[in-house]
C-alpha cells in the first residue's frame, strides 16, 4: 500500500490546461469510453409519504435518525442529513446509467441483462485469477455472492480496506483492540481525542451526534469534555480543540511511543519527539490518565503514513496502558457506509477480513501479495469483477493500466471512470434508497437500510445481480 499521506512532491505552477479524467485516462489504454447511455420514461407514481428512522448510506457515520420525504415517487426533502447526505439523496438519480451494456467493436453498446450477464459469466469462467473487488458501497447480502464467486473462479477478493484502513486491521490482529460503540461513547466520553482525522469535513455529523458536540446521557455536552487533535497541519476539526498537538510528517510511531513512555512515568530524555515539546507530551498524557472515559478516533493520517500497521499496533498498546489507569477506547474513522460490514462478512466466511486469496482453493492473506492494488501492478490477474467502486479514479497508474488491459466488469448504480474501461456494465440499485439492505456502522453496530423510492424498470440490486451470475458461473465451471 502505498504512502497516500506521506510522499514528498514538488508543486510548481505550469501553462498547461487541467486534464480531466478521461483526458489521463486516454493515456493510458486505447479504449473508446465515451457511451451512448439513454434514459427510459418513467411513469411518475402518485405515492407520497415521510420516512423517518432512516438510514443513511453515505459515511461510516451511517445516521439513522434521518427524515426523508417522498413525492410521486420522488424524494423532495432530507432533515437531520449533513450537507454530504442531502446533496446525495437528493441527487442519486444523477449521473447513471439504466441498461446495462457490452463492448463490441470497440464501443459499449446498450443490451439485455441477460446478454450482460452471460458475457461476464464467461469472462469469470475462463479467467485463471479474476480479481473481485469493491464492495463497501453495498449490502452485505451482495458482498456473500462475492467471497463465493471468488472461492468459484480460484480468484482474490478484496475491498477498499486496502487504500485506507486495510493497516488498522493488521495492527489489531496483532494486539488486538479495546472499542466500544459509538452510543457508549456519546453517553461517557469526558476525552476525545482524533488523530490523523478530520471529520468536520469527511464525516460531518460525528462530532455533533457521538462525539465532541453530542448530549450525553452521563456527560451532557462540549463543555463537560476536553478535545485533543492531532495532525501534521492545523484543520477545521483543530479549531474546535482544547489542545492541537501538530506532529511531525511520518513521525507519528515516535509521538505515540514516547506518550507510553510517558503513561508508564519512564524519563522521556529528548526535549523534543515528533516536533512536540517533551513537557507537551507529558501534559497529555496527564490528561488522558485523568479522563474518566477516553476515546483515540483515528484516521488515514495515521493509517497512511511510514509505519502505517505498526503505527495502529502501538496506538492499540497506548490504549490497553491507559487501561491500566482508566477506561480508554479506540475507534477508527471509518469511510465507505460499509466497509466495516464488508471486512465483517469476509471475516465470517475466510477468517481473514480483506485481501483473500482463492488461487489454491482455500482462503489465504497476505497483504502486499494478495492485496488488488498489488495483484494489478504486477499484472497478476486476468479478469475483473469491480462492484461499487471506482478503482480507475483512485489506484495507482499501473494498476489501472493493467486494469485497462483485462476484461473487466463492473456492477454500479452510477456511471463512472471505471464502468467507461468496462467489457460489461451492469447498472444496480442504490442500497438505502432503491432497496434494503444490512450495512455496519463503524463501531461495528448492524443496521438495515429503507427503501425510500421505487428503482427505475428492470433494474435489480447488487444481491439480485449477483446471485445469477453466480448461477452462471456455476453452470459454466460445475456443470450445474
Amino acid at each position: 500500500m502505498p504512502n497516500l499521506k506521506g510522499v514528498p512532491c514538488q508543486i510548481e505552477a505550469t501553462g498547461e490546461a487541467i486534464p480531466g479524467i478521461y483526458d489521463l485516462l486516454k493515456k493510458i489504454s486505447d479504449k473508446t469510453f465515451e457511451a451512448k447511455i439513454s434514459k427510459p420514461e418513467v411513469a411518475v407514481s402518485g405515492r407520497s409519504e415521510t420516512y423517518s428512522n432512516v438510514v443513511c448510506c453515505f459515511c461510516g457515520c451511517v445516521c439513522d435518525d434521518l427524515e426523508v420525504s417522498v413525492e410521486n415517487g420522488k424524494i423532495k426533502s432530507v432533515k437531520n442529513g449533513c450537507a454530504i447526505s442531502m446533496a446525495k439523496l437528493l441527487n442519486y438519480d444523477r449521473e447513471r446509467a439504466y441498461k446495462p451494456m457490452v463492448r463490441k467493436n470497440g464501443k459499449l453498446v446498450e443490451t439485455s441483462l441477460e446478454e450482460a450477464l452471460n458475457e461476464a459469466a464467461k469472462i469469470l469462467a475462463e479467467a485463471k485469477y479474476p480479481l473481485i473487488y469493491g464492495w463497501s458501497s453495498t449490502s452485505n447480502e451482495a458482498m456473500r455472492h462475492g467471497v463465493y464467486l471468488a472461492e468459484l473462479t480460484g480468484g482474490v477478493v478484496d475491498n477498499t480496506s486496502v487504500s485506507c484502513h486495510g493497516p488498522t486491521i493488521l495492527g489489531t490482529q496483532q494486539a488486538g483492540v479495546v472499542k466500544a460503540t459509538l452510543g457508549q461513547i456519546r453517553n461517557r466520553a469526558d476525552l476525545i481525542v482524533y488523530w490523523g482525522c478530520n471529520p468536520v469535513y469527511a464525516h460531518p455529523r460525528h462530532t455533533v451526534r457521538y462525539s465532541a458536540m453530542a448530549k450525553g446521557r452521563f456527560v451532557k455536552g462540549r463543555k463537560e469534555r476536553k478535545i485533543v487533535v492531532v495532525d501534521v497541519r492545523p484543520t477545521p476539526t483543530s479549531k474546535i480543540a482544547d489542545m492541537f498537538i501538530q506532529v511531525k510528517q511520518g513521525m507519528d510511531y515516535e509521538l505515540i511511543t514516547a506518550l507510553r513512555m510517558a503513561v508508564k512515568d519512564h524519563t522521556i530524555e529528548a526535549p523534543t519527539v515528533a516536533g512536540v515539546p517533551r513537557e507537551k507530551i507529558l501534559e497529555l498524557a496527564d490528561m488522558f490518565r485523568s479522563a474518566r472515559f477516553g476515546v483515540i478516533f483515528l484516521g488515514m493520517g495515521l493509517t497512511m503514513t511510514s509505519g502505517k500497521g505498526r503505527n495502529l499496533e502501538e496506538a492499540i498498546k497506548l490504549v490497553q496502558d491507559l487501561n491500566e489507569w482508566t477506561k480508554f477506547v479506540l475507534l477508527a474513522m471509518r469511510g465507505h457506509y460499509n466497509v466495516t460490514g464488508t471486512n465483517e462478512v469476509i471475516v465470517w466466511l475466510t477468517g481473514y477480513p480483506y485481501a483473500v486469496d482463492f488461487m489454491l482453493g482455500y482462503p489465504r492473506h497476505n497483504p502486499g501479495i494478495t492485496t488488488a492494488t498489488d495483484v494489478l501492478i504486477r499484472g497478476d490477474v486476468d479478469a475483473a469483477l469491480i462492484v461499487a467502486s471506482d478503482p480507475a479514479s483512485h489506484f495507482p497508474r499501473k494498476a489501472v493500466e493493467h486494469l485497462a488491459k483485462i476484461p473487466t466488469i463492473v456492477i454500479d448504480p452510477r456511471w463512472s471512470p471505471t464502468a467507461s474501461l468496462a467489457d460489461v456494465f451492469i447498472p444496480t440499485r442504490y442500497v438505502g434508497i432503491e432497496c434494503e439492505g444490512v450495512v455496519y456502522r463503524m463501531d461495528g453496530v448492524p443496521l438495515r437500510a429503507k427503501k425510500l423510492v421505487d428503482p427505475p424498470p428492470e433494474i435489480l440490486s447488487d444481491e439480485e445481480v449477483l446471485g445469477k451470475l453466480v448461477e452462471k458461473v456455476e453452470a459454466l465451471k460445475l456443470g450445474r
